[in-house]
């Protein structure tokens, strides 16, 4: 890894925000994923959370939707499996619905830590979604359209977001673990190794302060042998 990938990258994870988050309700087309998760990216978001209409939709669109390095994306087939998950992360659970009950969404402390649930561009959010959520949000249009693209919506609001976290800092310290830190370093900075370690089922291994990696001999020895070889050296 160049020092100018290693600045970069460790830029890119000083500002990544793990308690701001985004879940997709019934997802079919992997290509609105792929532009709600590059919006996160930009945004500093580590996390997204996808739930698939059905399985074969997951299998048909999951890699290529998840394939950026630089975002986890959490799969699931049921709304409340999702929203379970995020909330055993202390946060509160947003949800874009036009309803009698929602405030503009610019109303919203974004400082506390927060998903926010997309609906279904054609059928908007589930009842289990509306359910579970604490509230619901609206971004006001006044044209004869009554709602945005689904990843346009997604901006909309995470850039909201991340204007007020900026104004109390919270862009400033660094806030992914140094166990999520090192694993994007090592599939970021080195992605032909990280993707043998995938594949032979080897540990990731340390990356130091200059980016490189640290690790013992065997490992590098298992690193370019195949896995059946492997039994003298551990004998």
């Amino acid at each position: 890894m160049t020092p100018k990938r290693l600045e970069r990258i460790n830029a890119m994870l000083d500002q990544r925000q793990p308690d701001l988050t985004v879940c997709m309700e019934g997802i079919h087309k992997s290509h609105n994923l792929a532009a709600v998760v590059r919006t996160c990216d930009a945004i500093g978001v580590s996390d997204v959370h996808a739930v698939w209409k059905s399985e074969e939709a997951e299998v048909r669109g999951g890699s290529a939707a998840g394939s950026q390095n630089w975002i986890d994306v959490h799969n699931y087939h049921k709304t409340a499996d999702a929203i379970t998950a995020m909330k055993a992360q202390g946060m509160q659970i947003l949800v874009t619905n036009l309803s009698d009950t929602a405030v503009d969404f610019r109303d919203i402390d974004y400082t506390k830590p927060t998903a926010i649930i997309l609906g279904q561009e054609k059928f908007g959010a589930s009842d289990v979604a509306l359910a579970l959520a604490d509230q619901d949000i609206v971004i006001p249009m006044v044209g004869m359209v009554q709602s945005l693209n689904v990843s346009v919506a997604c901006s909309v609001v995470l850039y909201e977001a991340q204007r007020q976290r900026q104004l109390v800092g919270m862009y400033d310290k660094p806030k992914l673990s140094h166990e999520r830190r090192q694993r994007t370093l090592f599939e970021g900075g080195h992605p032909i190794f990280a993707e043998a370690c995938q594949r032979k089922g080897l540990p990731y291994p340390v990356i130091d302060e200059d980016g490189q990696i640290v690790a013992e001999e065997i490992w590098w020895q298992k690193m370019q042998m195949n896995k059946s070889a492997w039994q003298h050296l551990d004998d």
